[in-house]
């Protein structure tokens, strides 16, 4: 199938298919007498996992690996779920640390509230952010 084809199977564009054949997702397909990519149907499922990987948070590269996995004729099935562990894993880091933020700014912004400007002496740059005051 041409690549307008797989395109509108598998709900990407072209040029997306073009970067993951150059990114090594997706195997350089053979070419018709008049240079066109031809396709595979195989193509339209490789590229949905890709998409759904992608959409799921996993980078190219452990995309690459999962389908290098797949293609040496190995279930990638625990990699990929040490992957989403790893992730979420992450994420949940990032959400604490985003949690820990939104409270410093809490407290400052109930200092900011609080302060009267010229009260702002002349030895610090600003008494509602000044050291300490983030912990």
């Amino acid at each position: 199938m041409r690549i307008g084809d797989l395109a509108a199977r598998a709900g990407l564009t072209t040029k997306t298919i073009r970067f993951y054949e150059d990114s090594g997702l997706l195997p350089a397909p053979p070419r018709t007498p008049g240079g066109y990519r031809d396709y595979p149907d195989t193509a339209v499922t490789r590229l949905a996992f890709v998409r759904d990987a992608r959409r799921a948070g996993l980078t190219l590269a452990e995309i690459r690996s999962v389908l290098e996995l797949r293609d040496d004729g190995h279930a990638p099935c625990a990699h990929v779920t040490d992957l989403l562990h790893e992730h979420l894993a992450d994420i949940e880091r990032r959400m604490a640390d985003l949690a820990a933020t939104r409270e410093a700014l809490r407290g400052l912004a109930a200092r900011a509230a609080s302060t009267d400007p010229a009260a702002c002496g002349t030895d610090g740059i600003c008494t509602i952010v000044s050291p300490g005051t983030l912990t």
